[in-house]
């Protein structure tokens, strides 16, 4: 069984965001990038599967410039088999995404397609479900367990009320959520041998797709800074702070 896992390059989940001084997006200079930790928990999760005997190939895919490679070489490190990024410097919205993945999909020919369900810069939460609509395959979303079973998977996701196990066939397309795995670290060895495993660069011209963006980014903003604390000195100053200043009794 084959697995495609889509990866994004984003900014580190450790690094403060900055916003360029004329709020038109965020400052992406001298920037530490990594791979989305949702997209690292789906290449965990596929490498696992590999690992179990489940799987036979673990395929990484990124869409971006020359850079995304970085993050590729890190998944192949982590036990992807090979990689592809389709390359283009442009600025894509999730539908477009999607419409990339669809053809790769098309092209690999996964029983699996294990994605983050979002990304930590952009936080649309839609690429999974758009290709999942677009490659007319079952989807199971925020998944938190799974477990092939012969020609199914048996995804038990995230829902407001609990937990809800749902059994799709294959292939599917399922996202990740926090819970499913814990990503492990890539060793040196497997960084060195990373290096020798294929990468293969694909233009997103070539795939004949209208890429035109649905959306505008209009502005960014930085959010609003909190206040220092006040200590006070007595309840009766708490209480007249809290009745008088933040008006929060009466």
């Amino acid at each position: 069984m084959k697995i495609l896992v889509p990866i994004k390059r984003v900014i580190d989940y450790n690094v403060k965001v900055r916003v360029k001084p004329d709020n038109s997006n965020v400052d992406l200079a001298n920037v530490k990038m990594a791979i989305n930790p949702f997209c690292e928990i789906a290449v965990e999760e596929a490498i696992r599967l590999k690992e179990a005997g489940i799987a036979s190939e673990v395929v990484a895919v990124s869409i971006g410039d020359k850079s995304c490679q970085e993050q590729l070489r890190t998944a192949l490190a982590l036990g992807a088999d090979r990689a592809i990024q389709i390359e283009t410097s442009e600025t894509l919205d999730a539908l477009n995404i999607a419409k990339l993945l669809q053809k790769i999909v098309e092209e690999e020919q996964p029983k699996l397609v294990i994605l983050g369900k979002q990304s930590i810069d952009s936080d649309n939460n839609q690429t999974g479900q758009m290709l999942a609509a677009l490659t007319n395959m079952p989807q199971g979303t925020f998944a938190s367990e799974v477990k092939v079973d012969g020609d199914k998977v048996n995804v038990t996701r995230e829902v407001d009320g609990g937990l809800q196990t749902i059994t799709l066939s294959l292939p599917a397309i399922v996202t990740t959520d926090l819970r499913l795995n814990e990503p492990r670290y890539a060793s040196l060895p497997n960084i060195m041998k990373a290096k020798r495993k294929p990468l293969v660069v694909k233009s997103a011209a070539d795939f004949g797709l209208d890429l035109s963006p649905r959306s505008t980014l209009l502005k960014v903003t930085p959010p609003a800074t909190r206040q220092a604390g006040i200590i006070v000195e007595s309840i009766d100053e708490l209480v007249e702070k809290l009745k008088n200043e933040a008006k929060v009794i009466s």
